[in-house]
């Protein structure tokens, strides 16, 4: 499909957001909008076999997100959006790449609740942050299970924290979906475009 390989192609060098200046994230928004009105899955939040799974970040807008990679002698590494659809959960994982041994991991997790065919309310209720080696960190799908199976870790691993559950909940609009990309925007203005 053109609109999707003129996208991709758009978003290559721009190292998820990282790189993007003003004309760029212009000619971004351009591609996503003529994406957006051709996507294949009308009905994305009832579409599990395309939307549940990990998906890798390629382009965000969210400053929260990019901030990560501009730590002091770090740089971000993969960023992941885990959608367990059974479990009304997602997850979001950003990898930090630093010295030997010191590469960190930002985690958090929510409840998601549709309220409509594309859109979805998210109740963050975790975070967890620390050295990916304390964490005993290896991949997203890990990682999840782990989470999943210790309402709390310990301290020695790393911080894990519960998020204000009088919190003004986010959401998150599904734009397209195919079998490898989708197209979110998000409660405070952010874009995000993954791929499996």
């Amino acid at each position: 499909m053109l609109g999707k390989a003129e996208l991709l192609e758009t978003l290559a060098p721009l190292d998820r957001g990282l790189r993007a200046t003003p004309e760029d994230r212009l000619a971004v928004q351009a591609a996503v909008v003529k994406l957006e009105g051709r996507n294949p899955t009308a009905d994305p939040l009832a579409a599990a076999h395309l939307l549940n799974g990990n998906w890798r970040l390629l382009y965000t807008t969210s400053t929260e997100l990019l901030n990560l990679g501009r730590l002091p002698l770090t740089s971000l590494g993969p960023i992941y959006q885990a959608l367990r659809l059974e479990e009304n959960r997602i997850y979001n994982l950003a990898e930090v790449v630093g010295p030997p041994g010191l590469s960190g991991l930002v985690a958090v997790s929510a409840r998601l609740e549709a309220v409509s065919q594309s859109r979805a309310r998210v109740y963050f209720e975790r975070g967890v942050l620390g050295l990916q080696s304390l964490l005993g960190y290896s991949s997203a799908d890990q990682f999840i299970v782990r989470l999943q199976a210790n309402p709390k870790l310990p301290l020695l691993q790393g911080i894990d924290f519960t998020i204000n559950s009088q919190r003004e909940p986010g959401w998150l609009e599904i734009t397209y979906l195919d079998e490898n990309l989708r197209i979110s925007r998000g409660n405070q203005g952010n874009l995000f475009v993954l791929t499996r």
